[in-house]
């Protein structure tokens, strides 16, 4: 455990800050699982809805540093590529 003050201050600020991350990491999943789930449902118009929501989610995180600005990119990426498979069938 820390021991001088400064580290006791920054051990606070760490799980302050792993808490929000968690959450912010949380809300992403859901926004993709909900894509992924119109998908697999083949509802086109929900599909491009919960895209739409998504993509700013996975932005607002990548935005904060919770996840790197490549790997929201590939993600959106993905998501888009699926839901535009299901326009094409």
């Amino acid at each position: 455990m820390a021991n001088h003050k400064s580290a006791i201050k920054r051990a606070k600020q760490n799980e302050t800050k792993r808490l929000r991350n968690m959450s912010i990491k949380t809300k992403t999943k859901k926004a993709v699982k909900d894509v992924r789930v119109a998908v697999a449902e083949k509802s086109g118009d929900k599909a491009r809805e919960k895209l739409n929501k998504a993509v700013s989610v996975i932005q607002k995180t990548a935005s904060k540093g919770v996840i790197h600005k490549k790997k929201a990119s590939r993600k959106i990426s993905r998501l888009a590529r699926q839901v535009n498979q299901i326009k094409q069938a």
